[in-house]
C-alpha cells in the first residue's frame, strides 16, 4: 500500500517550524566559542549536521511510526514538555543573571532545553494528520543529544574527571608493577625514577567519553536497527573509550620512563589517535551489527474522526505559543543582564582605601592582579600585604595582613555574578586545601562590630591563611553564596540576579593568625576605618 502524502502545512505550523530552527540556531550560536575553545566539546562543531541528517534518516527509516491523532493523555504529555522547557529556559536565564552567559550551567540547561521543546515538537510533526516526521529511536537521538554538546556542569565535571584521573592512575601504576618498573603514586601524579607524570584533567578521558557517546548514538540510529543491538552499542562505547584512553595514558608514562619529552607532539597525537580509533571502532562495531533492511510494511492508517481533529492536530496552536515564549523569554533575559556601566561613573581609589606605610610594618602591593580582570569584568583590583616581624621572637613566624579590594560601578556586573568569585572558587585552583567551613558571627572591634563575614580557612603546605570577606552591595553587607552549587545560584540569582543599580565592593582580609591576635593591632583598625563609610 503507498504511504500517503503528508498534507501540506499551514501557516500555523511553518511559524512553529521557523522558530523550532530559530531556537536550534541560537543555541549553536551560543555554544559555538565553547565547541571552538573547549576540546571536550570540539564534536559539537557537528552537531548541525548530525542532527539534519538524523532527522533526514528517521523520516526515511519506516513509515509506520506516525501516531492516531492526538488522545487526551498525549496532548497533556506534550503541553508537559513544552511547559517544562519553557521552565529550563527561566532557570538557564537566571543562571545566566547570576554567572554570565558563558557559565556551563547555562549552556547545559540552554540545550536540556531546547532538547525538551524539540521532542514537544515531534510528538505533534509523528502524529497521522501531520506526517512530518515518524516518531522512532532516530528522531528521537536527534533531538534528544543536544546536551552531550553542551558544557558539563561544573560540580559534576570537577567529580567526573577526578574519579576518572584516579582511575587512571591507579591502572597505570599496576601496570607499570606488572611491567618491573618501580612507580608510585600522588594522587593522580605518577612517581618513576627519573621523572613524574601527571594525569591531568585534560587526560582524564572526559573528552573520548563525550564524543564516544555522540558517536554511539548516531551510529546507533543510523546504521543498527535491532533494539537490543543498540543497547550494546551505547553500552559499549564508555567502557571503550576508557580502555583507549588507559592505554594512552601508560603509553605516555612509558614514553616518560624512556626519557621522551611527552609535551607538545606526544601528548596531542596520542589524543587525536584516541578520537580517531575509537570513531573508528564504533564504526566498524556499527557496521557489524547492522541488520539487513527489513521488507517495507504496509501502512495502515486509523482514520481521523471528524475535522476538528485535523484542524486541532496542523494548527499547532501551543507549539506556536510555546515557541514564541521561548523566543521572548531568551530576548527578555538577554537584554536585562547586558551590562552598560552609566557614562561618566568614576571608580574610587581602591589604593586610597588602605594605609599606605603604618609603622613597624613593611609593606607588599601586589601587582599582576590584572590578569584576573577579564574572569572578574572588573579593572578596578588592588591588594596589599602588611607584614610585621618587631614585637616578636625570633621563633615567632611574621604577622601577615593581606587586603584585597575589587570594585564594580553600578550597571557594571549583576549582583551574583561578583558573588560567584570567592575564595571557595578560586583559592583551591591555587593550590589551597579548603578546611571545613564554619557559620559566620560578628567580628568586634575595640570601639565597634562589623557585619557578619564570610570566614574560611586554608592551608598549603605548613601554610595556614585565615580569611574573611564580606561582599558590599550599595553600602549594606549581603550574604554569600557556594558557586559550585547549582540550586544556591538558583537561590541568589532569584534574589538578587538582576540587581545592577549599586556599586559593589568585595573586600578579604587574609592572615596567618586568628582574629583574636588581630583584633587589638591599630593597623588593621585603621583599614577597616577607611572602608567604613563603604558599607564595612
Amino acid at each position: 500500500m503507498k504511504t500517503p502524502a503528508a498534507p501540506s502545512l499551514s501557516t500555523v505550523s511553518w511559524a512553529v517550524l521557523t522558530l523550532v530552527g530559530v531556537l536550534t540556531a541560537g543555541l549553536c550560536f551560543h555554544l559555538g566559542p565553547e565547541w571552538l575553545e573547549n576540546p571536550d566539546l570540539s564534536h559539537g562543531l557537528l552537531a548541525p549536521v548530525l542532527f539534519l541528517l538524523l532527522l533526514q534518516a528517521g523520516r526515511q527509516e519506516n513509515a509506520n511510526g506516525y501516531h492516531p491523532a492526538d488522545s487526551t493523555g498525549l496532548k497533556l504529555y506534550r503541553t508537559s514538555l513544552l511547559v517544562f522547557g519553557l521552565i529550563l529556559i527561566g532557570i538557564a536565564g537566571l543562571y545566566a543573571a547570576t554567572a554570565d552567559w558563558t557559565h556551563p550551567l547555562v549552556g547545559f540547561t540552554l540545550a536540556l532545553a531546547l532538547s525538551t521543546l524539540l521532542l514537544g515538537c515531534l510528538l505533534w510533526a509523528s502524529s497521522q494528520p501531520v506526517r512530518l516526521l515518524p516518531l522512532n529511536w532516530t528522531t528521537l537521538v536527534a533531538v534528544g543529544f543536544w546536551p552531550l554538546c553542551a558544557p558539563i556542569p561544573p560540580g559534576t565535571y570537577a567529580r567526573l574527571t577526578l574519579q576518572l584521573q584516579l582511575w587512571i592512575t591507579q591502572l597505570v601504576l599496576e601496570s607499570l608493577h606488572l611491567l618491573g618498573i618501580a612507580a608510585s603514586k600522588a594522587g593522580n601524579v605518577i612517581l618513576l625514577a627519573h621523572t613524574s607524570v601527571g594525569v591531568e584533567e585534560a587526560c582524564s578521558g572526559v573528552r573520548s567519553l563525550l564524543s564516544c557517546l555522540v558517536a554511539a548514538l548516531f551510529f546507533s540510529a543510523t546504521l543498527v536497527t535491532c533494539p537490543w543491538r543498540r543497547v550494546g552499542l551505547l553500552l559499549l562505547a564508555p567502557a571503550l573509550a576508557f580502555g583507549f584512553n588507559f592505554a594512552r595514558s601508560l603509553t605516555l608514562t612509558l614514553l616518560a620512563h624512556a626519557g621522551v619529552d611527552i609535551n607538545g607532539r606526544w601528548h596531542d597525537l596520542t589524543g587525536f589517535a584516541v578520537l580517531g580509533l575509537t570513531a573508528l571502532i564504533l564504526g566498524g562495531l556499527a557496521f557489524a551489527l547492522a541488520s539487513p533492511p527489513a521488507p517495507a510494511m504496509p501502512l495502515t492508517l486509523k482514520p481521523v474522526v471528524g475535522p476538528a481533529a485535523t484542524a486541532a492536530a496542523v494548527q499547532p496552536w501551543g507549539l506556536l505559543t510555546a515557541c514564541l515564549l521561548a523566543v521572548a523569554l531568551l530576548t527578555g533575559f538577554a537584554v536585562n543582564t547586558h551590562r552598560v556601566p552609566p557614562l561618566g561613573q568614576s571608580a574610587p581609589l581602591l589604593a586610597a582605601m588602605l594605609p599606605t606605610a603604618p609603622a613597624d610594618w613593611d609593606v607588599v602591593q601586589t601587582d599582576e592582579l590584572q590578569s584576573f580582570a577579564p574572569v572578574l569584568k572588573t579593572n578596578h583590583l588592588f591588594q596589599r600585604t602588611y607584614v610585621r616581624r618587631t614585637g616578636l621572637t625570633t621563633a615567632d613566624e611574621p604577622l601577615q595582613l593581606t587586603v584585597y579590594l575589587a570594585y564594580w560601578a553600578p550597571g557594571q556586573a549583576s549582583v551574583s555574578q561578583v558573588a560567584m568569585h570567592t575564595p571557595d572558587a578560586c583559592w583551591p585552583g591555587n593550590g589551597w586545601a579548603a578546611e571545613p567551613s564554619t557559620p559566620s558571627a560578628p567580628l568586634r572591634l575595640p570601639l565597634r562590630t562589623l557585619p557578619p563575614p564570610q570566614y574560611r580557612g586554608f592551608t598549603q603546605a605548613d601554610n595556614r591563611q585565615h580569611v574573611w570577606y564580606w561582599h558590599l552591595y550599595a553600602g549594606s553587607s549581603i550574604t554569600q553564596t557556594n558557586p559550585y552549587s547549582a540550586v544556591e545560584l538558583l537561590r541568589f540569582a532569584w534574589r538578587y540576579g538582576f540587581r545592577t543599580a549599586g556599586e559593589q565592593i568585595f573586600v578579604r582580609i587574609s592572615s596567618n593568625r586568628p582574629w583574636s591576635e588581630l583584633a587589638n593591632e591599630p593597623v588593621l583598625a585603621e583599614i577597616l576605618n577607611k572602608l567604613q563609610p563603604h558599607g564595612l
